[in-house]
C-alpha cells in the first residue's frame, strides 16, 4: 500500500470538502444545518480515502474516468440521502474525484 498516496488523497479530499462547504453555503445563503455541512465535507473526505486506497494509474484518460466514477459513486450516497436536492454538489463530486486522482498521481 502506498501510504503517501493515501495521505495526499485524504488531505485533498479534506481541502476540497472545505471548498464544497463554502460553495454550498453561498448557494444556500448560509441556511444549511451543521449536520448537513459536516456530511457534505465528510463525503469529500471519503472520495479522497477511496481514491487513496486504489492502485495508481499512469494513463491520464484512465485517471479522468476513474476519478469521475469514484467521485460520482460516493457523491451519490450523499445526494440520495438528501432526497436528490443538490445536483450541483453531486456533479462536482466527479470533478473533485478527478482533481484528487491527478494530485495524488503528481505528488505520490
Amino acid at each position: 500500500m502506498n501510504y503517501k498516496r493515501l495521505i495526499v488523497s485524504l488531505i485533498m479530499g479534506s481541502l476540497l470538502g472545505v471548498v464544497c462547504v463554502v460553495g454550498a453555503n453561498i448557494r444556500y445563503s448560509g441556511s444549511l444545518a451543521n449536520d448537513y455541512i459536516f456530511a457534505f465535507w465528510f463525503n469529500r473526505v471519503l472520495i479522497g480515502l477511496f481514491i487513496g486506497l486504489l492502485v495508481p494509474l499512469n494513463n491520464p484518460l484512465h485517471l479522468i474516468i476513474r476519478g469521475a466514477l469514484v467521485g460520482l459513486l460516493i457523491s451519490f450516497a450523499f445526494y440520495s440521502a438528501t432526497e436528490f436536492l443538490d445536483l450541483t454538489g453531486f456533479l462536482v463530486g466527479a470533478v473533485y474525484g478527478i482533481i484528487i486522482e491527478f494530485v495524488a498521481k503528481k505528488i505520490a
